[in-house]
């Protein structure tokens, strides 16, 4: 858990009249429970390069892999600034997830322990990764694995009672 939730408000601009702002502890559950995340990096040439992700929140980051060789994996090296969003794709129903920060290799062992137990309790056997002594994934490929702790978060309640966009400042 975080030592202190983040900065939360609620920007009135793009929010239904009498609209609350969407407390962390909720919007980290959506981030828990969420099935498919987008990875949105940017390539040397200054071109946008998204990518569907599977990932797990664990100890206040969110986690993903990448084989080395991959896209996003290239852009990352070159600049760890990263988007990931998830949510859905109904205009009036539901919650989107916006994180903004930086995507860095971890390499801790106990560490990816613990977020590779994670991907085997949300994903099952489809994503159950095998942790190599080097600090990478293994069992579907070798991979990178990224952590990106935002920076700041962004949450859009959409539809009834009320429509929010909630920013959330770490």
């Amino acid at each position: 858990m975080m030592s202190q939730d983040p900065l939360t408000t609620l920007d009135a601009r793009y929010s239904s009249e009498g609209a609350q702002a969407t407390p962390w502890p909720d919007t980290r559950a959506e981030l828990e429970k969420a099935g498919l995340f987008w990875v949105v990096t940017v390539k040397a040439d200054g071109r946008p390069h998204v990518t569907p992700v599977v990932g797990v929140w664990v100890d206040d980051a969110f986690y993903f892999s990448s084989g080395a060789g991959e896209q996003k994996s290239r852009n990352l090296a070159a600049s760890p600034h990263c988007s990931v969003i998830t949510g859905g794709n109904a205009w009036n129903a539901g919650f989107d997830t916006v994180l903004h920060g930086d995507a860095v290799v971890t390499r801790d062992l106990p560490l990816l322990r613990t977020v590779a137990d994670a991907f085997a309790a949300k994903y099952g056997d489809d994503w159950a990764f095998e942790v190599n002594e080097d600090g990478t994934f293994g069992g579907h490929g070798v991979a990178l694995v990224y952590r990106v702790t935002p920076a700041q978060a962004l949450g859009f309640g959409k539809g009834e009672p009320s429509f929010s966009h909630t920013s959330y400042r770490f």
